[in-house]
Order: structure tokens, then sequence, then C-alpha cells
């Protein structure tokens, strides 16, 4: 799924490189800031396409999608429609 949106998101500034520490604690060299990525229609549109594929892919075939309202409801739902 992320080798489809990777090369998208660093081209539209979503992908960032340095140095982030995650509210997890845990340290990063790189950060995918969603908000940014999903906030234009196509990209949000093929980013849930990717992934619906991916799962369909690996066999997965879901009755229901939930996502988090926060930063998980635009994909969730483009995943949704998707599949």
């Amino acid at each position: 799924f992320f080798h489809n949106v990777l090369p998208e998101s660093a081209a539209s500034g979503a992908h960032q490189k340095g140095h982030f520490r995650l509210s997890s604690g845990f340290h990063s060299a790189d950060y995918l800031q969603c908000a940014l990525y999903l906030a234009h229609p196509r990209r949000a549109e093929s980013a849930g396409r990717a992934l619906a594929q991916a799962l369909l892919d690996d066999g997965v075939q879901p009755q229901i999608v939930a996502s988090p309202a926060l930063g998980g409801l635009i994909l969730g739902h483009e995943t949704a429609r998707a599949l």
C-alpha cells in the first residue's frame, strides 16, 4: 500500500524528513502528515482504493470499516467506498 502512496506524498509535501519525536515517545527520521496528503480529494480517493486493494489482495474481505475520528475518518471513508 505505502509504496504507491509515498512518492506522491513526498511530491505534495506531506512526507517530511528530519528528526521527529512522535506522540508515542519514539523518534523517527520520517513523518507523514496525513491531513496534508488527504486534503486533496483525488489523493484521498486514490489512497482509499490502494488500501482497499491491499486488503483484498491479502484475502481480507471486511464487512465493516471503522476509523478514528481524528486523522482516519477520510481514509476510512474512502477505503469503505472502494470496497
